[in-house]
């Protein structure tokens, strides 16, 4: 890429342009005026996951540029589905829950670009307020017929599920580049926006809305995408054993957000610093060369962990974090609030529920995966292995009570090193 646009150079030099259409016109566009740019977010649950904070971050870096973002929450193509290298069909959901998840991830857009008066200042959009306007009619004749099928089924996305065995894809999901293509048309025409911004899965929709623009309305617009975030081990980016990594803090708590950050493998880190991080790029490549000969732990995991949590989660939601790791490893839980001790029950520790009021030491232990017998759980106890609360336990015989529990509902029992399970009593 030759552009001389400092943002666009930045982006490349952090890996985030997969494609760009007229890369050396974008960059003089970019250079000669405050523009407008949106990326699109469909509700195909009720809170985003973190494969949607590469496009969150750029919309924000387009701001801190000088650009206005809008995000366009897609009330009306979520009611469609994207077929974007879909193996199958997607469930179609009802127009209430839709509404309630456009609701939800309108607020958690919201947290990443700045509303203000300035002519930079984002704003929220929602498709359905110009695609529901339109009857079958005007869309079959003032959208559909600039749109070639011949050169639909052409596209990368579609043909991957016409070629693939089994139902193909519906009308429905044809249909769905026509409408993402007629956002960017309607956002050009009533916002004067020239960019649109996505994954690089959305290329064939992203081109569909430049070519539809240029029809309609007779613009010159520009389309970039950014890369699919990929493991280097080829495993699926944001998933875990215990599921998806979502920005709802609800769903995924701050603590086991920041630890999947902290999990992060040596091949990843530096890669994920340039993606997730408003470092630059000269400080993350300080981050690696000094880690290259540190020893021990490089430092890289803990500043992406620090970086991306705050970000998401704010300076709460991080010395939330840190205070849990810092408890747990330490062995000190004195420190924890109630409400850490929540994250560790949603989705922190292993977590078992204590029915009695009080229970032997043994009981307990056996309830959980700490120890698989009585008699397992006594040589544990009697090597010293075992501890509640931080405070060792030498008596096989001894007696945990609800009242002395940790705010009166959790114990924090851990075996060995490593080992916690955390009980909650009902």
């Amino acid at each position: 890429m030759t552009a001389t646009n400092e943002l666009l150079q930045d982006l490349k030099a952090r890996g985030l342009i997969a494609q760009c259409t007229a890369d050396e016109e974008l960059a003089e566009h970019l250079s000669t005026d405050c523009r407008t740019l949106y990326c699109g977010f469909d509700p195909t649950a009720d809170s985003l996951h973190i494969g949607s904070l590469v496009p969150l971050l750029v919309l924000k870096r387009f701001q801190q540029a000088g650009h206005k973002p809008l995000a366009l929450v897609g009330g009306a193509t979520g009611l469609i589905g994207d077929p974007s290298f879909k193996a199958a069909e997607r469930q179609l959901n009802t127009s209430d829950v839709v509404g309630d998840w456009v609701n939800k991830i309108r607020a958690q857009v919201s947290a990443f670009v700045e509303f203000t008066e300035e002519k930079n200042g984002a704003e929220i959009v929602n498709n359905l307020d110009w695609i529901g306007e339109i009857n079958v009619i005007e869309f079959m004749r003032d959208i559909g017929k600039h749109f070639s099928v011949n050169a639909m089924i052409q596209k990368e996305s579609v043909k991957q599920r016409i070629d693939r065995e089994g139902s193909g894809i519906s009308f429905t999901e044809f249909s769905y580049m026509l409408l993402q293509s007629y956002d960017f048309a309607a956002l050009n025409k009533a916002k004067e926006c020239t960019l649109q911004i996505g994954g690089s899965d959305q290329w064939g929709n992203i081109t569909g809305g430049i070519d539809l623009t240029r029809r309609m309305n007779r613009n010159k617009v520009f389309g970039l995408t950014l890369p699919l975030v990929t493991k280097s081990d080829g495993t699926k980016f944001g998933k875990t054993e215990s599921g998806t990594i979502w920005l709802d803090p609800s769903k995924t708590s701050p603590y086991a957000f920041y630890q999947f950050w902290l999990g992060t493998a040596d091949a990843d880190v530096y890669n994920f610093l340039r993606f997730f991080t408003f470092l630059s790029v000269d400080e993350i490549a300080a981050i690696e060369e000094s880690d290259k000969s540190v020893q021990g732990r490089p430092a890289g995991q803990g500043v992406l962990a620090k970086e991306v949590t705050r970000l998401v989660h704010g300076e709460e939601g991080l010395a939330s974090s840190i205070r849990i790791t810092d408890a747990l490893f330490s062995g000190d839980l004195a420190s924890l609030t109630e409400t850490d001790l929540a994250q560790l029950a949603q989705d922190g520790l292993p977590m078992t529920e204590l029915e009695a009021s009080e229970q032997t030491i043994v009981e307990v232990l056996t309830q959980s995966e700490l120890a698989k017998s009585n008699k397992m759980a006594r040589e544990f106890i009697g090597n010293g292995a075992v501890s509640v609360n931080g405070e060792k336990v030498a008596d096989s015989e001894v007696v945990l009570k609800k009242e002395d529990a940790l705010f009166g509902k959790y114990s924090v029992i851990k075996r060995g090193k490593k080992l916690f399970n955390l009980y909650v009593w009902k």
